[in-house]
């Protein structure tokens, strides 16, 4: 993949808000927040360059003092296209922000202009009064002025924080939240269709640093058999990358996070595996660190049984599909990439594939299915909810469940089965659902059936058994 990619949407609300500057004369605030490498500098710097107007793009540096950053901040600005006399930008030695976004706003033109901050969490980890620097300057210099201000954040949590009700931003800035490009986006820029357009974006998980090393055209397994004898591949590297980020040194919450890599899905099951020696890690250890991991992190994501009873237990997965992929197998291949052994890695990974495939499929599978019920496209009004049901045995386990509502649904419309394995789904599948389905809560005769499968169905299927039934082509057509 080569060039820029998607992102109509999110180029379009920022043109938008450039519009109202321009309209308006006066200036409007952004927050952008996304996961690393997702692409949120990528995004920035193309509206920037087709935006028209003069722009200042200013990335803060993790762990320098508030004296660099100010004066590198000031620095920047003078070098920069913004000010019409840029020998009249005088250099901030205090390290004092106050003084550094004056002289911001000293340097803005009286036409519409942009500037960006980059990172601004770091900033704000630096200098504990930023927050408020920021907040005076936008109320007394900046809001006055035709400038769209855009602050950029991997932090999920700060950057939440930044206009969260007690904080000095709060009401000041509107809030984006960048995701991944979706299966139809890498779809259309790899070439690839249906099965192979859903398996790059397990793979990539949606990163546009690993898709722009996918040559067009390219099937999943032969770009990952390709890139086993490049151990520097951003298919390994990426992850590894954000794994630092997130947790630069060793602790609990990692062992946390890869007990659920390695396929712990439930809180005891997690608890036995990131345990040590000592046996398993303590309820009262662990329950704070996935509600870390859940609510501040976001890299993990807690499902719970979908019906109309309350359920147990909790679910948990990995939530960027790359991350999930990458500690289940693309971390071992990476290891015997470096070794020199790009067969054996590949080995590895077509070993464990086909089950993590099927595994990781299915809550993209249940969000296509939401956003084509939200769209009107499903057969059933009124659903506007897809999850999964299982009991505390998980003895069924029910894939696919539709309602009203969640986690607790007054109506369940539809019930159904994922078959992402070989062979298309057949009667005894037919079968199987039919007398799981009943353990569902809310299940009646009136409940509709569905499938989803990779290979279609059997020909010992009648095709009024199922009121629903999805190929690969169907779940990506969910995001066209």
């Amino acid at each position: 993949m080569s060039g820029f990619v998607g992102r109509r949407t999110e180029l379009a609300m920022l043109r938008k808000r450039l519009d109202r500057v321009t309209a308006t004369a006066t200036g409007v605030a952004v927050t952008l927040r996304g996961r690393r490498q997702i692409g949120k500098s990528r995004l920035v710097q193309e509206f920037c360059d087709r935006s028209g107007v003069p722009y200042f793009y200013f990335t803060a540096t993790k762990g320098m003092s508030p004296v660099e950053s100010a004066e590198r901040f000031s620095t920047d600005l003078r070098d920069s296209k913004l000010p019409a006399d840029p020998e009249q930008v005088p250099t901030v030695t205090s390290g004092n922000w106050t003084d550094a976004l004056r002289v911001l706003a000293g340097a803005l033109p009286s036409r519409p202009s942009i500037v960006v901050i980059d990172e601004l969490p770091w900033l704000a980890e630096q200098d504990e009064v930023f927050d408020g620097a920021l907040q005076t300057a936008w109320d007394r210099l900046l809001s006055t002025r035709p400038v769209l201000l855009l602050l950029l954040g991997s932090d999920l949590h700060m950057m939440e924080r930044l206009t969260s009700y007690e904080r000095p931003f709060f009401g000041r800035a509107d809030a984006m939240v960048l995701g991944p490009l979706d299966p139809a986006e890498i779809g259309g820029a790899l070439g690839l269709a249906g099965a192979d357009a859903i398996d790059a974006y397990l793979l990539t998980g949606g990163l546009p640093g690993i898709l722009r090393a996918w040559p067009s055209g390219t099937p999943a397994l032969d770009f990952v058999e390709t890139e086993c004898a490049d151990p520097f591949s951003p298919l390994f590297g990426v992850p590894e990358s954000v794994l630092l980020a997130e947790f630069p040194a060793p602790d609990q919450s990692q062992r946390v996070l890869e007990a659920i890599g390695a396929g712990a899905r439930t809180q005891a099951a997690i608890a036995a595996t990131a345990g040590g020696r000592a046996g398993p890690l303590k309820s009262g250890s662990l329950s704070p660190l996935l509600a870390r991991l859940v609510q501040d992190k976001r890299i993990i994501a807690a499902e719970q049984p979908l019906s109309t009873q309350p359920g147990k237990p909790a679910l948990y997965r990995i939530a960027d599909h790359n991350l999930r992929l990458y500690l289940g197998m693309l971390r071992t291949a990476a290891e015997q990439s470096r070794r020199g052994r790009p067969e054996a890695a590949f080995r590895v990974i077509g070993r464990r594939w086909p089950s993590l495939r099927g595994r990781a499929v299915e809550p993209l599978i249940r969000e296509a299915l939401t956003l084509a019920a939200l769209a009107g496209e499903l057969p059933w009004p009124g659903v506007e909810a897809v999850g999964g049901w299982w009991n505390r045995r998980f003895d069924p386990e029910i894939d696919l469940v539709g309602a009203d509502r969640s986690p607790v649904a007054r109506t369940i419309v539809f019930t159904g089965s994922i078959k992402w394995l070989s062979g298309p789904f057949d009667r005894h599948d037919l079968a199987a659902l039919r007398r799981d389905a009943l353990a569902v809560p809310g299940f009646t005769a009136g409940t509709a059936l569905a499938a989803v499968s990779l290979s279609g169905l059997a020909p010992d299927v009648p095709a009024d058994d199922l009121a629903l039934v999805w190929g690969p082509e169907d779940v990506v057509r969910a995001w066209g």
